[in-house]
């Protein structure tokens, strides 16, 4: 398995990297521009060549006609003499010109005809030389024609090879510019895999759901770095995780011991078995009983957070929500006497885990009897809203200020109010809710009611 280097090493190898096809594409963008320009001159030059040349012989043969009839009507050794000159004049034009075309059919001819206008001295009849001056001006015309079709031809040839290099360089860009982009992907899904991996290593811890995958093999060091870290982090974690539950359960469990002890004396004491108390030891003997309620209330209250911490996945079923509150009304039956109490349901089936639901109840209800003013009444209504199971518990009383609300659902954070139940709070009551409710992909919030001072509102996720 090949190891990645740094970060800034991976980042610049891989903009190196993406680079060189694009350094590629330039190169050969500027060679065909060199073609082109090379191209361009030598087709300029044979342009600008072949119409000088045919310019040449069009101006030789109107010299050569012109020296000739006059000729015919001086007849003198000068006038003749140009003649002459005008004759090797167009030959030479004649000459250049088919070297620079491929028409020797029309070459051949014309140096036929320019031989047997060279006898031009020994012609008497005008209509003969007429015929030889038209048909080398024939000839010339001939020329012309193809001196058009040559440059047309190559004009043609240009364009094609144009085109040709256009196509191609257009083929060169989009292969290039692919390769340079999946050179770019292939160096970024080498950063965003292990970014991946940590984004889902931080996910787990958070959640507490699963193993953590491996360590990463092809990563950055940096980031391999930051992985290990996070896998320290969350063995760390696991161990105060199982330090905080031990240490929760065995302090439950071993102040039940002297807990029941401590009941068992007063029981006995409080039934005279030990003797007769006098009032004193009454009121002493009554004291010890209510500190000694209040213990076994905080043991069960650290005895319901542990089970709850144990508990990972809730079991959702779907029941009927009717029973659950009526057996929880119940069991404050005494507490709640006083108290009326409205309960509104309307829906007849939910899916929620019951042991969940219920300590979400108690601790509600528990919470409203406790801080809810005497002799008034506790609403709590269970109703649908979208996809949402809501409850609603609410009490009236002395509100909540808004600065204690964000700690309200922290464990071990009691409110400073004092209780209606002469009973010492453990702070757990609310955070044990917002357990639950996590627990079944819910959450739990303050929220202000028209019909009542403080309301406390669980929405539940429902399938």
């Amino acid at each position: 398995m090949v190891q990645l280097g740094s970060l800034r090493q991976l980042t610049l190898g891989s903009f190196v990297l993406a680079l060189i096809p694009l350094v590629a594409l330039l190169w050969q963008s500027q060679s065909d521009l060199a073609k082109v320009g090379q191209m361009t001159t030598l087709e300029t030059r044979f342009v600008v060549d072949v119409v000088s040349d045919m310019q040449r012989l069009d101006n030789a043969a109107v010299d050569l006609e012109r020296s000739i009839r006059q000729f015919e009507v001086l007849r003198n050794d000068q006038v003749a003499l140009l003649s002459d000159n005008a004759i090797d004049q167009f030959a030479v034009a004649a000459d250049n010109l088919c070297q620079a075309l491929s028409v020797p059919a029309i070459c051949t001819r014309l140096s036929e005809q320019l031989s047997q206008l060279a006898e031009y001295r020994n012609i008497e009849d005008q209509l003969l030389l007429n015929a030889y001056l038209a048909t080398v001006t024939d000839s010339v015309d001939q020329l012309r024609d193809e001196v058009e079709s040559a440059i047309n031809e190559r004009v043609k040839l240009q364009q094609d090879d144009l085109n040709a290099m256009q196509a191609k360089q257009a083929w060169s860009t989009a292969m290039l510019v692919s390769v340079s982009l999946l050179l770019i992907l292939l160096g970024s899904q080498l950063i965003v895999n292990p970014v991946n991996n940590l984004k889902k290593i931080i996910r787990i811890m958070a959640h507490s759901d699963g193993q953590l995958p491996p360590l990463s093999r092809q990563a950055p060091r940096e980031l391999i770095d930051v992985e290990k870290d996070l896998h320290w982090l969350y063995e760390r974690l696991q161990q105060l995780e199982h330090i905080r539950t031990a240490l929760l359960r065995h302090a439950a469990h071993e102040l039940k011991t002297p807990l029941a002890s401590i009941k068992e004396g007063c029981s006995l004491l409080s039934e005279n078995v030990v003797g007769e108390l006098n009032s004193a030891q009454r009121e002493v003997l009554a004291l010890l009983t209510a500190s000694t309620q209040r213990l076994n209330t905080l043991v069960e209250k650290l005895l319901d957070y542990n089970l709850l911490l144990q508990q990972a996945q809730p079991k959702m079923v779907w029941c009927n929500p009717s029973p659950l509150i009526a057996s929880c009304l119940e069991d404050y039956a005494l507490a709640i006497q006083d108290r009326e109490v409205t309960v509104n349901i309307a829906c007849d089936q939910v899916s929620v885990d019951e042991e969940l639901f219920r300590r979400i109840l108690d601790n509600l209800v528990s919470n409203a009897v406790a801080h809810g003013a005497v002799g008034r009444p506790i609403n709590i209504n269970l109703y649908r809203l979208g996809s949402d199971l809501v409850l609603d518990v609410a009490n009236r009383g002395k509100r909540i200020s808004p600065e204690s609300v964000p700690k309200l659902f922290e464990p071990f954070i009691r409110g400073s109010e004092p209780r209606n139940d002469n009973v010492i709070g453990t702070g757990l009551g609310l955070s044990i809710v917002a357990d639950c409710a996590r627990l079944m992909h819910g959450d739990v919030r303050v929220v202000d009611v028209d019909y009542a001072d403080v309301c406390f509102r669980v929405t539940i996720k429902q399938p």
